[in-house]
């Protein structure tokens, strides 16, 4: 399994962090892309976190896109058009892709990317969303959305289990102690 974290500058470091750090711990190849031409992105209260690769060095294919939220991250996650015609892509490829907190609001449903999809968001971005939902994750077809960095954890996890399996899952909870 390999997995894609795209960041950008805004992004809300408790999503992204426990993102690729649960992923990893359930043993999950994780690139960490940044979209910018830096490596280093400034998350939405000041930490730096530095990606593995730019996003245009990255390959094509995934097994999950995952974006986390913040206001900021997500804006600018949506103004990258390469990013944007990646998920086209792995939604035409029958491919899992995920969101978390304004990145289903502002990057996936603006592209046609929750089209015919229950989806939830961070509360107050839910009037953006096609098929609103407030459960604090929901998978409906290929695609796992949130609502935000309170959820991040239970959102991990639910992209381990669909990418492994339960039990795999329950493992890393387990050792989480979540």
């Amino acid at each position: 399994m390999r997995v894609l974290v795209p960041i950008a500058d805004g992004v809300e470091e408790i999503e992204a962090v426990t993102i690729i750090d649960v992923l990893r711990r359930a043993g999950i190849d994780v690139d960490v892309a940044s979209i910018h031409e830096r490596l280093e992105v400034t998350a939405s209260r000041g930490c730096l976190l530095k990606a593995d690769h730019l996003l245009t060095d990255c390959p094509a294919d995934y097994d999950l896109i995952a974006l986390a939220g913040g206001l900021g991250g997500a804006e600018n996650l949506a103004g990258c058009t390469p990013l944007i015609e990646r998920l086209r892509r792995q939604r035409a490829a029958g491919r899992r892709y995920a969101a978390i907190c304004a990145a289903p609001a502002l990057v996936l449903a603006p592209h046609g990317l929750l089209d015919d999809l229950h989806a939830t968001a961070y509360p107050s971005f839910q009037d953006h969303l096609p098929r609103p939902c407030t459960d604090t994750v929901v998978e409906d077809g290929q695609c796992i959305t949130s609502q935000g960095p309170g959820t991040a954890m239970r959102f991990a996890l639910a992209l381990v289990e669909c990418l492994t399996d339960r039990t795999r899952r329950d493992q890393v909870a387990a050792a989480l102690l979540a």
